[in-house]
């Protein structure tokens, strides 16, 4: 009797604790718009898209298969669950390093409805066994299945139903060429705007109920790095501050204030985009450094480094990639306020 009392009260704390996560994540998901007519930015991707969706649509065939690339937080997933809401289907989300083997893939398949969505995030990171399998799933819509091992082992063909892949990935250039070339819609996702992202921040504290000054959400906005997720977490945090200090009310001191606090300066760099720049500057001389040394340097994944904070100290040009590695630049140690070296050009390359 203590047992099942133990087990039914055990099993009650995971039931809330469940509820609660799923109470959280709907919130969060309740920021992500649902119809292409109100995705925000990507107006020459959204515009192509409204087209291939229609078209698809108008045929009563399956969309084609999509890969979506950029850095992460530019809307891959948005687009993902925005495809499955057009077309009026199901959507089925998983990720690269999860699929571990055939069977894992063939699970998935297998159980999809006709014209189904499959959302492959970190696309790139599919086991190289699993990726071949997936060739003829995404071409043929029939999976080869190896059963047994040895002189017993044989191919066993399973018929799918026609459904869609959409890959997403912050590193394009890792998949392999088959891979890529069976995706018949391809796009990349660009940083946004000011502007858009001013808009993204509006609607985010419209839907969550934040009271905020059109002067707060654009300084929001020309600090989140492009990125709207950067953008909505970024609301969130002075939303924090707006609670303990202004009654709620967002207002442009306050997210000045918010923002230094948490050290996000002018450009939207954080601590660690400062820290990347100050350590090629002071302890590699401005560079060139390699991105391993760099990696061991700062104490962060080389990876992490790569795809979350190059692609915006690129295009802020804090940042050059040369044969040689890493350098700063002039505008780097300008921003920085440290006075830089003069090099030649034989320097640099």
């Amino acid at each position: 009797m203590e047992t099942e009392a133990l087990d039914s009260t055990e099993n009650s704390e995971v039931r809330m604790v469940s509820s609660e996560i799923q109470q959280g994540e709907q919130f969060d998901q309740s920021l992500r718009p649902e119809r292409l007519q109100d995705y925000i930015g990507q107006s020459e991707i959204k515009e192509n898209l409204e087209v291939f969706i229609g078209a698809a649509k108008k045929r009563k065939h399956a969309l084609d298969h999509v890969l979506l690339s950029g850095p992460p937080g530019l809307g891959k997933t948005t687009l993902a669950n925005i495809f499955a809401r057009e077309m009026e289907v199901q959507l089925r989300s998983t990720s690269g390093p999860v699929i571990e083997r055939q069977g894992d893939l063939a699970a998935i398949l297998t159980n999809m409805d006709p014209g189904s969505i499959l959302f492959i995030d970190e696309i790139h990171r599919l086991n190289r066994v699993v990726e071949e399998v997936l060739y003829g799933a995404m071409e043929d819509f029939t999976l080869d299945i190896i059963i047994g091992e040895g002189p017993a082992a044989r191919t066993v063909k399973i018929d799918l139903p026609h459904f869609t892949l959409v890959g997403a990935t912050t590193r394009a250039g890792l998949l392999s060429s088959p891979l890529r070339e069976r995706f018949g819609i391809q796009f990349r996702l660009n940083f946004y705007n000011v502007e858009d992202l001013k808009t993204i921040i509006l609607r985010a504290a419209s839907l969550l109920g934040i009271e905020i000054v059109e002067e707060a959400s654009m300084e929001l906005a020309r600090r989140a790095r492009g990125t709207p997720r950067i953008a909505n977490r970024l609301l969130k945090r002075c939303r924090d501050f707006a609670d303990m200090e202004t009654h709620g009310v967002i207002t442009l001191p306050l997210v000045e204030r918010s923002l230094e606090r948490m050290r996000i300066d002018l450009e939207g760099l954080d601590q660690m985009d400062r820290h990347i720049l100050e350590t090629i500057i002071e302890k590699f001389g401005g560079g060139p450094v390699g991105l391993n040394t760099l990696s061991a340097a700062v104490s962060d994944e080389k990876d992490t480094i790569e795809d979350v904070y190059e692609p915006f100290l690129l295009l802020k040009g804090f940042l050059q990639r040369t044969p040689r590695g890493r350098i700063a630049t002039e505008r780097a140690y300008q921003h920085l306020d440290i006075s830089a070296p003069k090099k030649s050009q034989a320097d640099l390359f």
